[in-house]
């Protein structure tokens, strides 16, 4: 039986859109392996690896462009200067907090032993280094402790939940993400208000403690791309990445809105539309740096976009539609494959219990774009300012509105490549209109 609401939203009509293109500036780095040897070969503290010594890799982060070349290409570097590595799993309590899990979560992103080039050793036990004044734990990794030395490894760029000096990075990995369980439920239980601080003062005392040797950080440019990838040693570290979190900054994509002077959109827009969530996309599924709908108090920024539609979750995420609470509405195709294990596990670590929420849901995409449209309370129905996204990592392409196309025609970058037409959707409710090119993580038909 037809529910009775679909009346409400069956006669809504759709604004026509037009395929348009955003151009960013970037800078490329080039093949990854030889990024990696050219900046290892600049760095004079590289020289801290000696032949013979045990090395801890830490490898763990999520949707890092060219991860399984990066980590081959640093393995290989430091099994040149005699060294022997190991990649230790450094993703705190990702994985179901099991050292079998984590391990999983590496070759789901690309990683193991074979494409690395040599063994993963994964364990959730952990030592205690000691306590910051608020008496919290800062306990490491036994195997990366006990190693002869640690290289860290990671991407720098904002984070989703929190705005501090220091946010994802090396710093962030040194002190939750190879905190493990500990590291990860310890920060999080203050809530992130507070984790900017915690996460440079658990930094400082393992700085001091353990055999870091020196980090490799990774930038990456406005289409997801490698950037350049930088050598930072301990001393200054923090400081360091402090400098290149701004350049990360500056580098991210954003919906063509507001200043182009400034890192982040701004001002109105009436309805969004995500075809997919994703964990490979940001860590809260969709990123509010682009949306403007965080899920804490420690973030703000972005567009005011009055109503959000997502359409789909990615099949990476295996149920994981962590984030899709900050929209208003879904698909029933959304809601099928929303994992509550993975959702709430997510939400429970991190202390958001808001962000494990599900919202309006819709039969499919077009009565859930309807349903968006309907209650934006847009007073200019005619003009409505409408934008449709693959996900929030990649902006190059997007559809938007006839009636942001005048302002989209006189701002720099941005190209319409197409006449403004009707939204297009099959027998099955389904947008049908594609994306351009590939590699943008969509969810298989």
């Amino acid at each position: 039986m037809r529910p009775r609401y679909l009346k409400l939203v069956e006669h809504v009509g759709l604004p026509p859109v037009a395929l348009v293109r955003q151009t960013f500036e970037t800078r490329e780095a080039g093949d990854p392996a030889s990024a990696v040897h050219d900046a290892l070969a600049g760095a004079p503290c590289v020289s801290a690896l000696k032949p013979g010594m045990s090395i801890a890799l830490t490898v763990g982060s999520r949707g890092l462009a060219d991860l399984p070349e990066l980590v081959r290409a640093i393995v290989r570097e430091v099994r040149e200067r005699g060294a022997h590595p190991f990649i230790v799993p450094a993703m705190g309590s990702h994985g179901g907090a099991t050292a079998e899990g984590q391990i999983s979560v590496l070759a789901q992103l690309g990683v193991t032993e074979r494409t690395a080039g040599c063994p993963i050793r994964s364990s959730m036990e952990t030592v205690e280094l000691g306590r910051l004044a608020n008496g919290m734990e800062v306990r490491i990794d036994r195997l990366a402790f006990e190693a002869d030395g640690i290289v860290l490894f990671n991407r720098i760029k904002p984070h989703s939940a929190f705005r501090a000096p220091n946010e994802s990075g090396l710093v962030k990995m040194l002190s939750i993400g190879l905190g493990k369980r500990s590291g990860a439920d310890n920060c999080h239980a203050w809530g992130f208000n507070h984790v900017g601080r915690f996460i440079v003062e658990m930094a400082r005392m393992k700085l001091a403690t353990c055999r870091v040797l020196f980090g490799i950080a990774t930038i990456e440019n406005a289409y997801h791309r490698l950037s350049r990838v930088v050598v930072l040693p301990t001393e200054r570290m923090i400081e360091r990445e402090r400098e290149l979190l701004t350049e990360a900054m500056r580098n991210m994509p954003r919906l063509p809105l507001g200043p182009l002077d400034q890192p982040l959109a701004s001002g109105p827009l009436d309805v969004l539309v995500v075809d997919a969530v994703g964990k490979e996309f940001s860590g809260s599924g969709m990123d509010p740096n682009i949306t403007g709908r965080p899920s804490t108090t420690a973030i703000s920024g972005g567009p005011s976009v009055s109503r959000i539609v997502v359409l789909d979750v990615t099949d990476k995420s295996e149920g994981n539609a962590t984030g899709v609470a900050r929209a208003d509405v879904v698909t029933e195709r959304l809601a099928g494959k929303f994992s509550r294990d993975a959702v709430y596990t997510n939400s429970l670590t991190s202390c958001v219990l808001g962000a494990a929420a599900l919202p309006m849901v819709m039969p499919d995409d077009r009565t859930a774009i309807q349903a968006a449209v309907k209650t934006c309370e847009s007073h200019t129905p005619d003009s409505l300012g409408l934008i449709r996204i693959p996900n929030t990592l990649n902006l190059e392409y997007l559809y938007a509105s006839e009636a942001l196309l005048p302002a989209l025609r006189d701002r720099p970058g941005v190209e319409i490549l197409t006449d403004p037409q009707p939204m297009r959707f099959g027998g099955d409710g389904a947008l049908v209109d594609q994306w351009p090119g590939a590699g943008i993580g969509m969810p298989e038909a």
